[in-house]
């Protein structure tokens, strides 16, 4: 994915840190433009499952625990076959950090 994904981590009614990530897909030869295509929609695919798993706590304490980035990738992915079908192999989350405010 071109553009990192911001998300707040809201706490007591205010933005208490900023999640920034980047995603890479693992598609299947010769599927690299229909992802392209349908990125809007990825993206928010994408969006949604990041921000339920801000609203679960998901990126608080040790947000960067295996057994939690496994849930993450795992929801992340099963989003991106709703939008893509099964040419999705897997998501990959290259880059992760905590902005605490």
């Amino acid at each position: 994915m071109n553009n990192q994904f911001v998300v707040p981590v809201v706490k007591d009614g205010r933005v208490a840190s900023m999640i920034v990530l980047s995603l890479s897909l693992e598609v299947a030869a010769g599927n690299t433009e229909a992802v392209y295509q349908r990125e809007p929609k990825l993206r928010d695919a994408f969006l949604r499952v990041l921000f339920d798993h801000a609203n679960v706590g998901g990126f608080s304490g040790s947000f960067t625990d295996g057994a939690n980035l496994l849930v993450l990738r795992t929801n992340l992915k099963e989003a991106a076959a709703l939008v893509l079908g099964p040419v999705v192999s897997d998501v990959l989350i290259t880059d992760i950090a905590r902005q605490d405010g």
